[in-house]
């Protein structure tokens, strides 16, 4: 299988992430980003989390601004939609989205998978596909209870180091999420491991997306 890069070494990458909730991004695609900057990628990110109240809220600047220590440029943009009701708030979550449009053009948005059992995360990825229309749009996985995992592909291979990176910021910033019995290092390795299993990722890890629609030149 012949891989594709979304950008090179001292290439500017400007990337839309966003998250219903102050954990997403860094579960769903952590090590993705801790990977384009560790190779150099001149990252120029704006990273989303649409509900981010009390201590989550500070939890998602804290753990935001770990993520992207070393990204060229990076905006932290946090709004206060209620967790669980984001379908009964479609259409003010539709106004902000429309908002965002006109503040950002990314080359790539990561954002929830479609098939998410989240009824947040589906909202947030139904919005996000209306209001970017002409976006090369990464679809994340979160794993949970529900067990809503389904077959990605588009897979992004992650060293070992990056993984341990990844589930170490998230155990350091996530106080509130830690005592719940799927938050741990285990899951978010094992995931990887058999992802990384899925496209023989040279370090054996790798985090998975879904892409509905790519144009290749």
């Amino acid at each position: 299988m012949r891989p594709l890069k979304l950008a090179d070494a001292n290439e500017r990458l400007s990337v839309l992430c966003i998250g219903a909730h102050s954990d997403d991004i860094e579960i769903g695609a952590g090590a993705t980003i801790l990977g384009w900057i560790e190779r150099g990628v001149r990252l120029d990110v704006h990273w989303v989390v649409l509900s981010a109240l009390g201590p989550r809220r500070d939890e998602a600047r804290a753990s935001a601004e770990a993520f992207l220590a070393g990204s060229q440029r990076s905006v932290i943009d946090l709004a206060e939609f209620k967790d669980g009701f984001f379908p009964y708030q479609g259409a003010d979550i539709k106004i902000w989205f429309e908002a965002l449009k006109r503040r950002v053009s990314p080359d790539v948005v990561l954002c929830h998978s479609r098939h998410d059992a989240h009824q947040d995360h589906r909202e947030v990825c139904a919005l996000t596909w209306n209001t970017f229309r002409d976006h090369t749009i990464l679809e994340y996985e979160i794993p949970k209870w529900d067990g809503d995992l389904s077959q990605p592909n588009i897979f992004i291979p992650a060293s070992k180091t990056l993984m341990e990176r990844k589930t170490k910021l998230l155990h350091e910033h996530f106080g509130t999420q830690r005592p719940k019995d799927w938050f741990d290092e285990q899951t978010f390795i094992g995931l990887a491991r058999l992802r990384g299993m899925e496209c023989r990722a040279p370090d054996g890890f790798a985090e998975a997306f879904h892409g509905r629609k790519l144009a290749l030149q």
